[in-house]
């Protein structure tokens, strides 16, 4: 893979799960990392080992205020905008802060990349921007109407992406992140994601909860191939593949049941015990679309993306990293 060397990276949102593996990722290849973030998601465990690279630099700040993303943004090369209010839930509970958070943050940003001349703006954009679209996979063109205010968000970030290339001459590059896992995923609270979550349910031998009747699916996508993708929006030099959007994701999809399935397989190697664990169904969740599979020919063609862990490849490292870390 090409790998991007000796520049200087802003990665709002560094102390999150995506932020966090970006920068340490980006350091190992003598770049200076830049990390805006306001730990109200990130946590400190994230960056502690980092904090000690000369070539590592902590802002505690929000990117609701530009003053703060200004200095952030000060003799960068590279944003790569990752902070953001996750969870359609969420955003369903608290639709005015994932607002301000993902479109007024998100325009605070664009604004500091404009104003300190960066090279390109690449930036977590979601598949929830399909919306009600049943067409499957999800090609980059074919979207539907959103169906939580989580989704408005990133699609207006989209939206405000395009109008600053036009406007302004900032190259942009959104990626579309499809159901993100991995190292540093934070299994706990309210909105954790459910790979995560099932995880330690399932290591604490409590039963799952499954939302419906668990034949939901989705394009579950390990981190490797996210940070691939990241580093490729960078190094790109193809005048084609900028200012546009990418689905960002393995290509296949895996049912809630067969999740389960597989997570019990993968621990039970360390404790038999959890092969025996009984899943509970509940209610369908609001705001979620039932299958998410991308197509990433786009992705392919234009960047030369070819993912480096199948969902599989992936689960078995994420598992083990958990057993490791958090048993």
């Amino acid at each position: 893979m090409l790998q991007i060397e000796n520049k200087t990276i802003l990665v709002t949102g560094g102390a999150g799960f995506i932020g966090s593996n970006l920068c340490e990722h980006l350091l190992e290849f003598n770049n200076k990392v830049v990390c805006l973030d306001n730990f109200a998601t990130g946590r400190t465990q994230n960056i502690q080992h980092l904090l000690t690279n000369p070539n590592f630099t902590l802002i505690v700040g929000d990117i609701r205020n530009l003053a703060d993303c200004h200095k952030a943004a000060q003799g960068v090369d590279y944003i790569l905008h990752e902070a953001a209010l996750g969870s359609v839930p969420r955003s369903i509970n608290d639709p005015i802060t994932s607002n301000d958070v993902n479109v007024s943050g998100f325009l605070n940003m664009l604004v500091a990349a404009r104003d300190a001349k960066v090279k390109r703006f690449i930036y977590a954009a979601s598949s929830s921007t399909y919306g009600d679209s049943e067409a499957l996979p999800k090609v980059e063109h074919t979207i539907g109407k959103p169906l939580s205010p989580y989704a408005i968000t990133k699609y207006v970030n989209e939206l405000y992406a395009d109008i600053f290339q036009r406007t302004y001459g900032l190259d942009t590059i959104g990626l579309r992140y499809f159901n993100v896992f991995g190292r540093k995923q934070d299994p706990n609270g309210a909105y954790a994601a459910v790979i995560p979550k099932f995880v330690m349910q399932l290591m604490a031998h409590e039963n799952p909860v499954i939302n419906g009747e668990g034949n939901y699916s989705r394009d579950f996508t390990y981190i490797d191939n996210v940070i691939q993708m990241n580093v490729l929006a960078m190094v790109t030099e193809n005048p084609a593949a900028l200012n546009t959007v990418y689905n960002t994701a393995f290509g296949d999809r895996t049912t809630l049941n067969d999740l389960m399935t597989s997570l019990k397989k993968y621990l039970s190697v360390f404790d038999p015990a959890i092969a025996d664990i009984k899943t509970i169904y509940g209610p369908n969740r609001a705001g979620d679309i039932p299958h998410s599979l991308a197509s990433i020919d786009k992705a392919k063609q234009l960047l030369g993306y070819n993912p480096d862990f199948s969902m599989q490849q992936g689960l078995e490292q994420a598992v083990n990293w958990y057993w490791e870390n958090l048993k």
